[in-house]
């Protein structure tokens, strides 16, 4: 098969790393991904695999304009290369993808969407609510099959997509390499005691991350002697150091930026936080399962109680609560959870199985989709009959 990937750039983001990864274990199972790019630029750069990457020359820089600029770029590489079908690797690019299907109508190959982000978005502001579930509703009826990254999100993705079940399966978020897992699974055993707890968050500091939430409730309600770990880049940055300052932090709260590999991080923390206002199914929630660490997250998807044991490996509070935030903080440093049982949950979320799976589903919707073309064009009669 020979699979278009959108993606803006190779800024760090886990939809991206996904779809880079997915892509190249495509390729080395004997497949064609074409990786399209808005831009060829990003701090992640020099660490992606050995692709094949189409990029058009910017006019001027689009970064603030990525998703039009997206949107053309795809367009245009449809116009001139034939595929078999788009793989479109998170809720960010759905627009480019409906898209593609108004502007090649049944010139448009078959598109197969992961849905990376939990759809129920009670951040958003409520009248901008209705127009979003108006916009789902759009993608339901215009892109072909979906893939929800849990089995709790089924029900969500069907209802609020107005979809049949036929049309939505179920492949887990390849978070983890079976290397990967194996080498996080046996990283706590080198940890060493330490006063004081230290907690640890991985995700791009950016708005729906929400780390601001995480640094009000790490100053109402940590130790003296506790420690917060920030990995992560983003544009959010400058603004979470000026209120870790202003709060009177910056003797607990290491900035670290951008982290190739986590492993070390995870090794040493002795609790993981998620602070986000939505997610999907977390890598970073996956991973700190491989790494047997409790876990204190918002319930910012269907998916949280469910990938934290309902209860027996952390703690679910609402999203943007400092106070219930902190608290669920100080009771998963209490935690002694079962790490064969985290592990053994993490290790359903790996590259090698889904990498199959999405291979899979790719196939079928490709002879479902053109199956159906050719009976359209032939009248509703059967492929083959006169």
């Amino acid at each position: 098969m020979r699979i278009a990937i959108p993606i803006h750039s190779f800024e760090p983001g886990g939809v991206e790393r996904v779809a880079l990864r997915l892509a190249e274990h495509w390729q080395e199972a004997g497949h064609d991904p074409v990786m399209v790019l808005g831009r060829s630029r990003g701090a992640c750069a020099g660490t992606v695999p050995d692709l094949d990457y189409r990029v058009m020359r910017e006019p001027f820089p689009t970064a603030r304009w990525e998703t039009i600029w997206m949107i053309w770029s795809l367009f245009r590489f449809l116009l001139v290369e034939k595929v078999d079908a788009v793989f479109c690797p998170g809720n960010t690019y759905t627009i480019v993808c409906v898209a593609m299907k108004l502007l090649h109508g049944n010139r448009c190959p078959p598109v197969l969407v992961k849905i990376s982000n939990d759809l129920e978005r009670h951040d958003l502001p409520k009248v901008i609510r209705p127009f979003y579930r108006w916009w789902l509703r759009i993608q339901g009826a215009t892109l072909d099959r979906f893939v929800a990254i849990a089995d709790p999100m089924r029900a969500e993705v069907e209802r609020v997509l107005a979809l049949p079940e036929d049309r939505v399966g179920i492949i887990p978020d390849p978070a983890l390499s079976l290397t990967e897992l194996d080498q996080l699974c046996v990283s706590r055993s080198a940890k060493t005691s330490q006063a004081g707890c230290r907690f640890l968050t991985v995700g791009r500091l950016v708005a729906q991350k929400n780390q601001m939430l995480l640094l009000e409730a790490f100053a109402r309600h940590a130790w003296l002697e506790d420690t917060l770990v920030i990995a992560g880049d983003g544009p959010e940055r400058e603004r979470l150091v000026r209120r870790a300052n202003g709060l009177g932090l910056l003797s607990q709260v290491r900035f670290v930026g951008h982290v190739d590999d986590v492993r070390a991080l995870y090794t040493e923390a002795d609790v993981f936080v998620l602070s986000s206002h939505y997610e999907g199914a977390p890598a970073v929630i996956v991973e700190a399962l491989a790494a047997g660490l409790p876990i204190a997250a918002t319930n910012s998807c269907v998916s949280m109680e469910w990938l934290t044991g309902y209860g027996q490996f952390g703690v679910v509070v609402p999203p943007a609560d400092a106070d219930a935030l902190g608290i669920a903080m100080n009771a998963a440093r209490h935690l002694r959870p079962d790490r064969i049982a985290m592990q053994r949950l993490a290790s359903e979320f790996t590259l090698e199985s889904s990498a199959r799976l999405y291979l899979s589903e790719l196939t079928a919707l490709i002879h479902d989709v053109y199956r159906r073309r050719r009976m359209t064009t032939l009248g509703g009669l059967p492929y083959g009959r006169s």
